[in-house]
């Protein structure tokens, strides 16, 4: 059993040292530069949402697997990676909790207050880029797969969706390539924040080899690793996606 875990943490630091040295790769091509950059002398704050928590847990597989802890699991290493690539960040939550007003009866009164309080923080945070991470799920289609950005209508998300949309294709689509796509105005936080934001849905929990997939934490790391660099190489040429339907 000793034996087992030594291996798995063995693996898991060789699959740590390949990621940053292929983030360092990134930093160091000729062109590479942070998706946005200073404005008025405000350097740019890259708000990590980690969609749900606590008692909203979100989409939820048929096995009862919650996307909130995937979501928590996957934001903290963008976080970690952005930081070793010297970006300010900042996390919406850091535990599995919501970040609900206090005193509130009724879930739907949490989970209002939840999505108001995560505009406050990205509002309140200067020059802030949005990057939430989600789950998604479409129990009509077990075998729907793969993960895919969203953007919402404030300038510089579509260019960040798209590459961010590349690296993912690269990294974990494995040729089931996808587009990037523009938000529904449905989607409050999207909505109602003034800061470029994306929304990452990494994979489908109602797929079952997926969801096994989304709880590994190399898998993790590589959805992470590919949100890092999406965002870093954004804005260094035009990517071509061909026509969204």
């Amino acid at each position: 059993m000793v034996i087992l875990l030594r291996k798995r943490d063995l693996v898991l630091s060789c699959l740590f040292c390949c990621f940053f040295f292929g983030l360092a790769a990134v930093l160091w091509r000729g062109n590479a530069v942070p998706a946005f950059h200073v404005r008025e002398e405000v350097p740019v704050t890259v708000v990590i949402d980690s969609g749900h928590g606590g008692e909203d847990g979100g989409a939820v597989s048929p096995g009862g697997v919650p996307e909130s802890q995937i979501n928590l699991a996957v934001s903290l290493r963008v976080h970690d990676l952005l930081r070793f690539a010297g970006q300010r960040t900042r996390l919406t939550r850091d535990g599995d909790e919501t970040i609900c007003d206090q005193g509130l009866d009724t879930m739907r009164q949490r989970k209002v207050s939840d999505l108001k309080n995560r505009v406050k923080l990205v509002e309140e945070t200067e020059n802030a880029i949005l990057l939430s991470i989600h789950q998604n799920s479409l129990p009509s289609s077990p075998v729907t797969h793969g993960a895919q950005v969203f953007w919402n209508r404030q300038e510089g998300a579509e260019s960040l969706a798209g590459s961010i949309q590349e690296a993912l294709n690269a990294a974990v689509n494995g040729g089931n390539d996808k587009c990037p796509r523009q938000i529904p105005d449905s989607i409050y936080l999207m909505k109602n924040i003034t800061a470029p934001g994306v929304l990452v849905e990494c994979g489908f929990l109602s797929n079952a080899p997926e969801t096994e997939r989304l709880q590994d934490p190399a898998h993790q790391l590589r959805l992470a690793f590919a949100v890092t660099a999406g965002y870093l190489n954004a804005g260094n040429g035009e990517t071509e996606f061909g026509e969204l339907e």
